[in-house]
């Protein structure tokens, strides 16, 4: 049988001769019972109040344990963007290699032309100048041919020009061409 307050309060003792006093055993019962109550009464509230903490406990654990594996995929999401972007500098500072080995190879290959064309050209001028000196000395010869004529002819008429007068420079007809 389980006990109750009700219970408590309600019992009833048989009367023996020597017998316990009824009014004291009576009392005792009733301080018993509001005891017991008190102790039912806080005992459920206890109850209550850890069923309650208990709830409590297990919110803060489904807390915890979404931080935590909130915490861990963001470690990973972090690792994986730091290895991530690692690899993206990386593949960036090779393709601007290559870029500038590209640009320095093209440069070089420029500046030969350019050395190749600048020799060439050097080579042309000088085959240039060396046809006009030639014509111009082939000029002057027929022209001191024509000269020498007209001069075997003109000294029978007028008196000789200077030696300074007859020459053609060469060197210096070239220099005003160029």
């Amino acid at each position: 049988m389980r006990f109750t307050p009700l219970n408590i309060k309600q019992q009833e003792f048989s009367k023996a001769l020597r017998g316990y006093n009824a009014e004291e055993v009576r009392v005792f019962l009733e301080r018993l019972a509001n005891e017991y109550e008190k102790l039912l009464e806080e005992n459920e509230k206890l109850r209550k109040e850890n069923e309650k903490l208990s709830e409590e406990i297990n919110a803060y654990k489904k807390i915890e344990k979404n931080l935590q594996d909130t915490l861990l995929t963001t470690k990973e999401s972090s690792t994986k963007t730091l290895e991530s972007a690692k690899k993206q500098a990386a593949l960036r500072l090779k393709e601007a290699e290559l870029k500038a080995k590209q640009i320095i190879d093209k440069a070089e290959k420029n500046a030969e032309f350019i050395r190749e064309s600048v020799s060439k050209l050097k080579e042309e001028k000088a085959l240039l100048l060396a046809k006009l000196k030639a014509m111009i000395e082939t000029q002057e010869k027929i022209l001191g041919l024509v000269f020498s004529e007209k001069e075997i002819n003109r000294k029978e008429e007028k008196p000789e020009k200077t030696k300074e007068e007859k020459d053609i420079d060469a060197d210096d007809i070239l220099e005003k061409l160029l």
